[in-house]
C-alpha cells in the first residue's frame, strides 16, 4: 500500500472521530486503515485533539484499559454556548411566533438541522460522565432534539407513542395529565428497554410538567431510573418535575397581550 501522507491521516482521523462521538475507537482501526505503527496514528490524534479544542469545537479524549481507544466529544466553550443560546432567543422571540392561549409556534426552527445539532449537543455535553442507555421522548415534535442528543452521547433514541401501534408488540399504556389539564395515553413497546437501565428525558418544551411526569411515570413502569430531564424552552417559574435533575435551555416568561416576547438563556449557561 502506498505510503499516506500525515495530512491525509489527519483529515481521516478527524472525520471518524467527529461522524462518531462519543463512540471509543481502537487506535487498532487508524492503524490498519493507514498501515501506520501506533505511534505515528497516536501522534496524528494529538495533533486532531490538540486544534479541536484550540477553535472550541470539541474534545478528544483518550479511554485507557484492553477496550479502551479514544473518542471525540462535541463540546464548546461556555461563551459560544451563551452566544448560541442568545440567537437562539433571538429567534423564539419574534412577535410573529406568538399564538393564541400563550403558546408560542417554533415547529420550523425544531425542523433546522444545524440548530437542533447545536441543541442536542449542548444537552449531551451536561451528561457525559453519567451512564446512560438510552434518550427518551414523547413524539412529536421533541424528536429532532433528542435523535441529536442521543447521537452526541452515543445512545438508542427511545419514543413513547399516544397510542399502541400493532407492529411493536405489547406495550405498556399509562393515562396522565397534559399542562393544559387533559387527560391522555402514553404507550411504550415492552421490548423497547429493559429493566435496570437509565436515561434521559428530553422534550421540546415544558409549561405544567404533565408530558414530562408521565414519562417519568412510565419509566417507573419498566424500573428505569431517570438520571435528568431537559427540555428547549421552559415557561418561567414552571415547578420542575424532578427538582434536582431538570433543566431547559431556554426560559419563557408568561406571554400577556400587548407584551413582547421575552425569552432568555437559562441560568446555568
Amino acid at each position: 500500500m502506498e505510503k499516506v501522507k500525515r495530512t491525509e491521516r489527519i483529515a481521516a482521523i478527524t472525520r471518524v472521530l467527529t461522524e462518531r462521538p462519543n463512540k471509543i475507537i481502537n487506535l487498532s482501526l487508524f492503524c490498519d486503515m493507514f498501515s501506520a505503527a501506533k505511534s505515528s496514528v497516536s501522534e496524528d490524534i494529538s495533533m486532531v485533539g490538540e486544534s479541536l479544542l484550540k477553535y472550541g469545537l470539541g474534545t478528544v479524549e483518550t479511554v485507557s484499559g484492553a477496550a479502551g481507544g479514544v473518542r471525540f466529544r462535541p463540546f464548546a466553550e461556555q461563551e459560544k454556548n451563551r452566544a448560541f443560546v442568545e440567537k437562539l432567543c433571538e429567534m423564539f422571540s419574534d412577535e410573529d411566533r406568538r399564538l393564541p392561549g400563550g403558546y408560542l409556534y417554533f415547529s420550523d426552527l425544531l425542523s433546522e438541522p444545524e440548530l437542533v445539532r447545536g441543541m442536542g449537543n449542548l444537552i449531551a455535553g451536561k451528561y457525559y460522565d453519567t451512564k446512560l442507555d438510552f434518550v427518551l421522548t414523547m413524539e412529536t415534535k421533541g424528536i429532532p432534539v433528542a435523535l441529536m442528543a442521543a447521537e452526541a452521547l452515543r445512545v438508542p433514541l427511545i419514543i413513547a407513542r399516544h397510542a399502541t401501534k400493532v407492529y411493536e408488540g405489547s406495550a405498556v399504556n399509562i393515562s396522565y395529565v397534559t399542562g393544559s389539564g387533559k387527560i391522555e395515553t402514553m404507550s411504550l413497546s415492552r421490548r423497547a428497554v429493559k429493566e435496570g437501565q437509565s436515561c434521559l428525558i428530553v422534550d421540546d418544551f415544558m409549561r405544567g410538567g404533565g408530558t414530562a411526569g408521565g414519562m417519568i411515570s412510565l419509566m417507573k413502569e419498566f424500573n428505569i431510573n431517570v438520571e435528568g430531564v431537559c427540555f428547549v424552552l421552559a415557561l418561567k417559574d414552571s415547578k420542575p418535575v424532578l427538582p434536582d435533575r431538570t433543566c431547559s435551555l431556554m426560559v419563557l416568561d408568561e406571554m400577556k397581550n400587548g407584551e413582547p416576547i421575552h425569552v432568555e438563556p437559562a441560568g446555568w449557561l
